[in-house]
């Protein structure tokens, strides 16, 4: 059984999931396209492309991220074109939504920055480069990471907020490839 601490659970409330789907797409030199984002949740930084499932219409996550690379970047995929590499489960406190994120590597590779969209402004950039970017403090701190960690195997992950800036980060499943 799980250990919680008293604020954790006083904090929380009771809402449904956002269900959400994270794209990690890179160009043939293996730079990551992230997006600078014109909106809230993360308005000015950059963060992977993607976005929500539509759990009305009982779209897979899978299906909804191939919707959405095609949407925000142009790209034509199949559900063949991706591979899962984490699962992140984040509980919200203090009014904020709980969200359960699919984080998929898209295994086609981009020849050109996408144009320009409604969500933001795409680019290019290595993993050095990523270092002087903002962008959410989750995503480097602890998303980030087990992305290149686990980019050809799956990692299944929570994240308790705790309030006040602090997390509790636990990996409640993970494989590598054999060799790595």
């Amino acid at each position: 059984m799980l250990e919680t601490s008293a604020p954790f659970l006083l904090d929380t409330v009771s809402q449904p999931y956002k269900i959400a789907t994270l794209l990690y797409c890179f160009d043939e030199s293996d730079r990551v396209l992230l997006l600078r984002r014109n909106f809230e949740p993360n308005l000015g930084l950059w963060s992977p492309c993607g976005g929500k499932l539509k759990t009305d219409m009982g779209e897979s996550p899978y299906d909804c991220a191939v919707r959405e690379l095609k949407e925000e970047t142009g790209m034509e995929a199949d559900t063949e074109d991706l591979h899962l590499t984490g699962v992140v489960s984040e509980q919200g406190v203090e009014g904020q939504p709980h969200w359960l994120m699919f984080l998929f590597e898209v295994k086609k590779r981009f020849r050109e920055v996408p144009p320009v969209h409604p969500e933001g402004e795409f680019a290019f950039f290595t993993r050095a480069q990523m270092e002087e970017l903002l962008m959410p403090q989750t995503d480097w701190d602890y998303i980030w990471p087990l992305f290149w960690k686990y980019r050809s195997g799956f990692f299944s992950a929570r994240c308790r907020m705790l309030g006040s800036g602090k997390f509790e980060w636990k990996v409640e499943e993970d494989w590598l490839p054999a060799g790595e």
